[in-house]
């Protein structure tokens, strides 16, 4: 597929989506916000694909809305920023639930949107480079991006309220000690990291990633009782599943199982 704001590529059941707009710091304008949605919901729909592999062109992950369009608009931005908006948010509610899984590889500034984009995918691995800030009231604006949902959530109450009021910008590491990154690493080696872990998620048992994945997520909405119910019925469900059948076959042979995503 061609875009103007970003590239999509595959390799086996694995797809690539990289933020294309490194002289901006890979801002989400509305051409992105548009392209981002139709990348993301090509990949839920793509039954050849198992995993996605976000990132970023350039010295940048995402650097947050495109602040340059937003002051074009003025006296009355509020139109483009909904405009904006609303694609961005279907692509990170899309990534959020499908079964396939998300790898984010942040490569550099994660600012704003851009932290909700870091946050929302399933594995985050960061460049030692990478800094992370919510940045929104820096310019008198609130939080979007699902980033009021994701960040309490990793980091607790309290400093999500800190790096929203103050700003804080924090480093990868500091980010992995806080909860926002699975794995920090060297520039030279993100790629190479992000790969290795994505291509396993690739061929793993998809549904049953994905079963996982929404279990995980309704539970702060869940009581014990509620998850217990939902639990039952999520493995229940993946007994007539090919993958089900193929692991414990392979479990019974001693063997490593071969999953097809089905």
């Amino acid at each position: 597929m061609d875009f103007e704001t970003l590239t999509m590529s595959q390799e086996g059941a694995l797809a690539r989506i990289t933020l294309n707009r490194p002289d901006a710091f890979n801002a989400l304008n509305l051409k992105m916000a548009l392209e981002l949605r139709e990348a993301v919901r090509h990949v839920e729909m793509d039954e050849s694909v198992r995993a996605l592999l976000l990132t970023g062109a350039g010295k940048a992950f995402c650097a947050g809305g495109d602040v340059a369009s937003f002051h074009g608009a003025l006296p009355m931005p509020e139109q483009l920023i909904k405009d904006i908006v609303l694609p961005m948010h279907d692509a990170i509610a899309i990534m959020t639930h499908m079964d396939k899984p998300v790898v984010v590889a942040i490569n550099g500034v994660a600012a704003g949107a851009g932290m909700g984009l870091a946050m929302a995918p399933d594995i985050a691995i960061a460049s030692e480079k990478a800094k992370f800030s919510m940045a929104y009231t820096g310019i008198a604006a609130a939080p979007d991006g699902s980033t009021t949902f994701y960040l309490p959530r990793l980091v607790g109450l309290r400093r999500a309220l800190e790096l929203t009021l103050e700003n804080r910008v924090l480093s990868a590491q500091e980010a992995m000690e806080w909860g926002l990154a699975n794995q920090v690493v060297p520039p030279e080696e993100l790629e190479a990291a992000a790969l290795e872990r994505a291509r396993k998620l690739a061929v793993g048992p998809t549904r049953a990633l994905g079963m996982a994945k929404r279990l995980l997520h309704r539970s702060f909405e869940s009581s014990l009782e509620t998850q217990l119910m939902r639990e039952g019925r999520g493995i229940a469900s993946m007994g007539s599943t090919e993958d089900f059948a193929e692991g414990v076959t392979a479990f019974v042979e001693k063997r490593d199982p071969e999953f097809q995503g089905r």
